[in-house]
């Protein structure tokens, strides 16, 4: 029996490949599980943002049915890598033509662009669920595209000419830092 990281077997590591490649599979869990992996062979320190919520009420079996925001999010995931600060949001779309804008709280957007002015790393990561493909799409031209458009959402041609298709692989099963290693060159 072969012993993978996180203590998989062999087994599990053929099911969960075999998962990968089914749609059904979250963004959010891939890049979870991505990160993980980045963790464990010490090259970068990225986490899930928790999102600030004041609990009102709960029930008998302490299960939240009552909340609210506490202030609006700013991103899903930060931390460190090279030594610089990263900073992003992953969203996932079913439309085959676009990502709307709507899917995209304003004040998310200023985040991006305020990072990326003060130096750090931001992007978006973009998963078209129906195409089953998954983009990075940098500040930089999130800002050209704003600069340049009125419209309400990012044409898939703009993420084809400008963002970076991010293939499926097993170890990370999201290797988004390859691109950002790019980013920074």
């Amino acid at each position: 029996m072969i012993n993978y990281p996180f203590n998989i077997t062999n087994d599990e590591k053929n099911k969960s490949i075999i998962s990968y490649k089914n749609r059904g599979l979250s963004l959010e869990k891939m890049i979870n599980d991505s990160n993980k992996f980045y963790r464990f062979i010490d090259k970068a320190l990225i986490y899930k943002k928790p999102t600030p919520i004041h609990v009102v009420k709960t029930n008998k079996e302490n299960t939240i049915t009552e909340a609210f925001f506490e202030r609006p999010s700013t991103t899903d995931y930060n931390g460190i890598y090279k030594g610089k600060y990263i900073d992003f949001e992953a969203k996932e779309t079913k439309s085959k033509t676009s990502f709307s804008l709507k899917n995209i709280q304003k004040n998310q957007i200023e985040h991006i662009l305020r990072v990326h002015e003060m130096g750090g790393i931001s992007f978006l990561i973009v998963y078209f669920t129906s195409l089953n493909k998954i983009f990075i799409y940098f500040a930089k031209d999130l800002k050209n595209f704003s600069k340049e458009n009125k419209r309400n959402s990012i044409p898939l041609e703009e993420f084809i000419n400008n963002g970076k298709e991010i293939p499926l692989t097993i170890s990370p099963i999201l290797n988004y830092l390859v691109f950002v290693d790019e980013a920074l060159r």
